[in-house]
């Protein structure tokens, strides 16, 4: 029997989100995150801290000397296995908010998209990056853009982000271990953006009151739970049309001051 994920919004996984124009504008957004990191894998051996269903780290593989994907689930490792094969390619299991259990100096390139905003303690996560990148080597930093998506004292509207970022927030967690080498933000075509930008609208208001600032967590997970419940049997696609064609080169990277989709920080171990 085929091993599937459950699309609960934790994870993208290629068949479901594949299945609607929403689910595609977003694993468009994603897969250019992995496209963006070539130029950083070719020849390297490579981790991916938080593969989720694989899909990413396996369009690294042609062009890396060896990759990992490491996630906290059993379910998303399974999957990938099944899912996504290359003879120097492997998943692995990990524990959430503890050290690895590779030996310090693994790899040569460590990728972390959208992650960060999931661990309790990102200060550990970024030491535990530290110790896994060779000396010279680089870590990439990939994570939403808290400037385009909240208000200025809202809570994230996603129920699995503990926090979110800007890129200076970012760039200061990071910086304590790793040197900054640059920032970058995610754009892209006019009207997949669009439509991004007006479900980051509808969401930060649909998610309130339950993401003020003073709203205990377990209340905020509740609600924001409640509400996905709810989106997912009302739900309608919009933008069909606008949405249909996007894909990895709908979106990219660049150096700007301005808000983005999502956020870039390049950093690498001294």
């Amino acid at each position: 029997m085929k091993k599937t994920l459950p699309h609960d919004g934790e994870r993208v996984v290629e068949a479901a989100y594949g299945a609607t124009a929403e689910g595609r504008n977003i694993l468009a957004m994603h897969l250019a995150s992995y496209s963006r990191a070539l130029e950083f894998c070719s020849g390297k051996d490579v981790l991916d801290l938080g593969c989720g269903s694989g899909y990413g780290i396996a369009s690294l593989a042609p062009h890396a000397r060896s990759v990992v994907g490491v996630d906290v689930s059993t379910a998303a490792v399974e999957y990938a296995r099944e899912q996504y094969r290359f003879p120097n390619l492997r998943y692995e299991e990990i524990i959430a908010d503890r050290p690895t259990h590779f030996p310090a100096e693994s790899f040569d390139v460590v990728l972390s998209f959208q992650v960060i905003e999931h661990v309790v303690d990102d200060a550990a996560y970024v030491a535990e990056i530290h110790r896994l990148l060779r000396k010279g080597g680089v870590a990439l930093f990939i994570t939403p853009d808290r400037r385009t998506r909240l208000f200025r004292w809202q809570k994230p509207w996603n129920r699995w982000h503990l926090r979110e970022y800007s890129d200076e927030s970012l760039a200061h967690v990071v910086c304590k271990r790793l040197s900054i080498l640059g920032s970058e933000v995610m754009r892209g075509e006019a009207l997949p953006v669009a439509a991004e930008l007006r479900r980051y609208r509808l969401a930060r208001w649909a998610a309130l009151p339950v993401t003020l600032p003073f709203v205990p967590e377990t209340l905020r997970f509740a609600g924001l739970a409640l509400l996905s419940w709810i989106s997912t049997r009302l739900q309608k696609q919009h933008n069909e049309g606008a949405s249909q064609s996007s894909s990895r080169t709908s979106y990219w990277f660049e150096r700007d001051d301005h808000p983005g989709l999502n956020v870039l920080v390049i950093a690498k171990k001294s």
